[in-house]
């Protein structure tokens, strides 16, 4: 028996599933979902199955959505998600993470929430919010927003977040303590290119089999450590910018990933010259090809935001991504060539994916 593929897709106007199989010919497509409500992230817990998706109504505030039954039916909560009544008001949930048996979420003003009862309840990660360089955080364009949870995959204690436009941080004690590590990372938009924090990162993801080496796309460039973050290297070299907001790594190999490069921060935010591309490393960001067989080359003009874009785990891989104006590009030979599967959704804000069966 096949097994079923399913595209996880957050948008603007609800929840979307793209249900297929493991040949990835056809993809049937359920929703709105989630009552409707503008939805930053759609992911999955890959053991058990469950579907979560955080967000917000714009009448009733940020929340977090949970399905066990493959998004047929939902419930939610947003019990604990506050910061007091003498703190900021909360906007909305950026990113839902499982890791092991809690779930974390990071929050609009930036911040990291965990459950531990899937997400009924949260309990605010304080030392974050703590942190002394916290009274300079400023937001970016889309609010100052924490978007990437990267846990390490052996040691829960080790665990790094990225904020926009603050930077990379990182704790080895379970949260209580968190340190900045963006050295090497430009700001070319504030007097000091190389501050402590204030760095507009994009997106933060770990190579696969090695923790150290995370990969990230920023504001100002496309940038690799080896060191779990202590240390940047710019490996923009060879894109055709040096802005974008999304990047997947390879399910396998730690030298390969993909990036979406944007004309820019002031020019639209749209694919260079109206042409779609996917931009892929094979060697840890020494050399970019684009890849582009598929994908419209004229007219063009999509935007890829942060969270969309996502690698499923079958041999050859399939990539896909969707775009600001609601198509969704799939990849079933790891980005060589391209088709349309869905159009005519609202604005994609993220793309996960869920493999269900043996």
């Amino acid at each position: 028996m096949r097994r079923r593929l399913l595209l996880l897709l957050g948008t603007k106007k609800g929840g979307f599933i793209l249900d297929g199989d493991e040949t990835r010919r056809a993809w049937r497509v359920r929703g709105p979902l989630c009552e409707g409500w503008p939805l930053n992230h759609l992911t999955a817990d890959p053991v058990s199955g469950t579907l979560y998706a955080g967000g917000r109504s714009f009448w009733y505030g940020p929340a977090v959505f949970r399905s066990d039954d493959l998004g047929a039916t939902w419930s939610h909560s947003s019990e604990g998600l506050t910061y007091g009544e003498d703190g900021p008001k909360m906007k909305t949930v950026w990113n839902i993470t499982p890791v092991g048996d809690a779930l974390y979420a990071g929050v609009d003003p930036a911040g990291l929430f965990r459950s531990d009862d899937r997400g009924e309840t949260w309990q605010h990660v304080e030392g974050l919010t703590n942190h002394p360089t916290r009274p300079t955080w400023e937001g970016g364009f889309g609010g100052l927003c924490l978007h990437s949870i990267v846990p390490h995959p052996t040691d829960p204690r080790r665990m790094w977040v990225a904020i926009s436009a603050v930077g990379t941080f990182a704790t080895e004690d379970g949260g209580a303590a968190w340190e900045p590590r963006n050295s090497g990372v430009r700001a070319d938009f504030l007097p000091d290119p190389y501050p402590v924090t204030g760095q507009c990162v994009h997106k933060l993801v770990m190579a696969p089999g090695l923790p150290d080496r995370l990969y990230q796309e920023n504001h100002c460039g496309t940038y690799r450590s080896d060191d779990a973050g202590r240390t940047w290297i710019s490996i923009e070299a060879g894109l055709p910018s040096t802005f974008g907001f999304p990047m997947v790594t390879h399910p396998h190999d730690p030298d390969t990933a993909f990036t979406v490069p944007l004309n820019g921060d002031d020019r639209g935010r749209f694919m260079p010259d109206g042409r779609a591309a996917v931009w892929r490393t094979a060697d840890a960001g020494a050399t970019w090809t684009d890849l582009r067989a598929g994908l419209p080359q004229q007219d063009a003009y999509l935007g890829v935001l942060r969270e969309a874009m996502a690698v499923d785990r079958l041999d050859p891989f399939g990539i896909y991504f969707g775009t600001s104006t609601g198509q969704v590009f799939a990849s079933a030979d790891e980005g060589r060539t391209w088709r349309e599967i869905a159009s005519f959704l609202p604005p994609i804000h993220s793309v996960e994916t869920l493999l269900v069966g043996s």
